[in-house]
């Protein structure tokens, strides 16, 4: 039988063998240490930051913030783009403000000349409760394409601007060259079904709520507390909420910003600061409504039109987890003449989620009308 002898260093083959092996695996070890703790830097990096880099792409290609007075107790912000074709006016939704458009306005100011409005209630716009229904707010919406575009216009709207899309198609034609509807809640915040609704349970109520309490009085933080979503974190919703509270205090002044959700959960605070809680009260009485009946509206509807529809599904509770189901976008669907549906695999915000195929969608329907 053959002896392994042991070498220079008095160490057996064996035994050298073994200590090699162990320090390869302890540097792969140690590399993949390096590699987690570099993505998760870059992850937290891109939870704080996500918004900069399309902010200054959007400014870069020509957009100036501009803010227009109506009367003498409103005021409406908006961005407007390079003169490039057909003016387009952009509504965002609620909680939001023009900012939720910068991944698509660079790419959109090559074929339109764009306005990116603050709805009343959000972003720099006036907060001025009397103006939060869909008759006053577009009537000066109206005023604006008459008086700022000067011109007929494309009219897109997300969400609940989506629902003032519809109202400007239908009640000032003459003003509107066509319409793209983002993912509206049409039918589902009428009231008779607005209580079975995400957007409900998750925000109206609670602006309804905050508003009738004076325990808190910073909005965030009473949304992160009575939010819908907060639940679904089990054992952990009371650390994430003390970490809100912690960081509030600690950034007075700052928007909200938890470092470990991701952009579709830290963009929920974006813009929250500059929201008007008195706006969601109004979806949650329905008071928003007043006659704006939805289907009447839409077969009113005589420009070209698009109406995008993205995933939805009911909770364990009944809840409808999106705008509108299926039901809803094939109703309205048919009750505009000659629309174009067009269902997406996507979440609410389309045009933040799937930057591209909104494009594609608007430069087609440039092309179209």
């Amino acid at each position: 039988m053959r002896r392994e002898l042991p070498g220079a260093d008095g160490m057996k083959p064996e035994k050298r063998r073994r200590k090699k092996v162990l320090r390869i695996i302890l540097t792969a070890f140690a590399i993949l240490i390096c590699m987690l703790i570099v993505l998760a830097a870059v992850y937290v990096y891109n939870n704080l930051n996500y918004d900069k880099v399309p902010f200054r792409k959007t400014m870069k290609a020509g957009y100036e913030e501009k803010q227009v007075s109506l009367d003498d107790r409103t005021v409406l912000n908006y961005v407007e783009g390079p003169d490039n074709g057909s003016s387009l006016l952009l509504i965002h939704g609620q909680e939001a403000a023009w900012g939720i458009y910068t991944k698509v306005l660079p790419e959109l100011s090559k074929y339109y000349h764009v306005y990116a409005v603050d709805c009343h209630g959000h972003g720099k716009s006036s907060k001025d409760s009397e103006k939060y229904s869909a008759q006053a707010m577009g009537e000066d919406f109206v005023w604006f394409i008459e008086n700022v575009i000067g011109e007929p216009a494309v009219v897109s709207g997300h969400s609940s601007g989506g629902l003032l899309a519809v109202w400007l198609a239908a009640n000032s034609s003459e003003n509107v060259l066509g319409v793209v509807l983002e993912d509206p809640p049409l039918f589902s915040t009428e009231a008779s079904r607005c209580d079975k609704t995400y957007a409900q349970v998750d925000t109206f109520q609670v602006c309804h709520s905050f508003l009738n309490q004076d325990e808190e009085d910073d909005f965030a933080l009473y949304y992160i507390e009575n939010c819908y979503w907060i639940n679904y974190f089990g054992d952990a919703k009371e650390n994430i909420i003390q970490y809100a509270v912690s960081y509030r205090e600690k950034h007075p002044g700052e928007r909200l910003k938890i470092f470990f959700f991701p952009p579709s959960i830290t963009g929920i605070f974006y813009f929250m600061d500059d929201y008007d809680p008195r706006f969601g009260d109004t979806f949650y009485d329905c008071s928003w409504m007043e006659g704006f009946g939805h289907a009447e509206a839409l077969s009113k509807i005589n420009c070209p039109s698009v109406l995008i529809h993205t995933n939805w599904q009911y909770d364990e509770n009944g809840i409808l987890m999106g705008a509108m189901n299926g039901e809803d976008a094939e109703r309205a669907h048919s009750l505009i003449e000659n629309n174009v549906l067009i269902n997406v695999d996507s979440g609410h915000s389309f045009s933040w989620e799937k930057p591209d195929d909104f494009i594609e969608i608007m430069i087609d329907f440039l092309n179209e009308i």
